[in-house]
């Protein structure tokens, strides 16, 4: 057998097609997708993109490993985040100013959780307290999902990152122990710049979970573009607020397919399935 004959047998290249459809097939096992950044430098970013697909910020130690292990934003896996969940976004905005917005390096995220587990409720004592979730304003243009649990925020703050993803497609909003006020319509802090052609499409899902319906949905009625939700459920809404949810659901008559309504005190339960479509 000659002698280069023997070298291409043993040592044989694959197309970078099929390298990647190996690593695409362990992308369940981080295990072994560890393995495989150490096999070949070529197969780092495939293996990255399944590794680092979800990032899960739940304590400030996390976020202390991202960037010790991370330090250059240029070079993180950041970039394939699909998936972002920060459960300690004061931590993170802290951060990101002292190293210079490293957070925007998550520019392809999809959909993006923000929890609470290092606030207590009801103790922002003020709109400019809550200013930690600017440097999350358009984090990435593509997300179309966004799920937050922030107890005690202004909805001036919320609506301002809602707004800020003109992708946007679900949402679900936790906000127990905010109290609103009659004044409160939205306007009490200061307003994202967008432009009509840049809002959110609203054509998937809406969960709000709040005593406090009033400051949200008045804004969320308030958009020219109009929404366009699928599905809405609304849960621990106060029966005084029932004109405000029929104008809710009257305003996805057109889309709306599904409706789940829970208001307090308890005993009062509406549900309906509606095929409006």
């Amino acid at each position: 057998m000659p002698a280069h004959a023997e070298t291409t047998m043993s040592s044989p290249r694959l197309t970078a097609e099929l390298l990647d459809h190996v690593v695409d097939y362990l992308h369940d096992s981080k295990d072994a997708l560890r393995k495989c950044c150490l096999v070949s430098k070529s197969w780092v970013p495939r293996a990255r993109r399944h590794l680092f697909a979800e990032v899960w910020f739940e304590t400030e130690e996390d976020l202390e490993s991202w960037l010790g292990i991370f330090p250059d934003p240029s070079t993180s896996p950041a970039r394939y985040t699909k998936n972002l969940i920060i459960d300690c976004p004061q931590a993170v905005a802290i951060a990101d100013g002292e190293g210079g917005g490293w957070i925007r390096s998550f520019s392809h995220v999809i959909n993006l959780e923000l929890g609470s587990s290092s606030q207590l409720p009801g103790t922002y004592e003020d709109d400019e307290s809550a200013t930690f979730l600017i440097p999350l304003q358009g984090l990435s243009p593509f997300v179309k999902s966004l799920d937050m649990d922030c107890p005690g925020l202004p909805s001036s703050r919320i609506f301002n990152l809602i707004l800020s993803f003109p992708l946007l497609e679900d949402l679900t909003l936790t906000n127990y122990g905010y109290e609103a006020t009659d004044e409160d319509d939205g306007s009490n802090g200061p307003p994202i710049a967008v432009q009509p052609s840049n809002l959110p499409v609203f054509t998937g899902f809406f969960k709000l979970v709040t005593k406090e319906l009033v400051p949200i949905v008045r804004q969320l009625l308030s958009l020219p573009s109009g929404i366009h939700f699928l599905k809405l459920t609304l849960m621990r809404g106060r029966r005084e607020d029932i004109l405000l949810i029929m104008a809710l659901v009257e305003g996805c008559s057109r889309t709306l397919e599904s409706l789940d309504i829970t208001c307090d005190p308890p005993g009062v339960f509406i549900r309906h399935l509606c095929p409006y479509r």
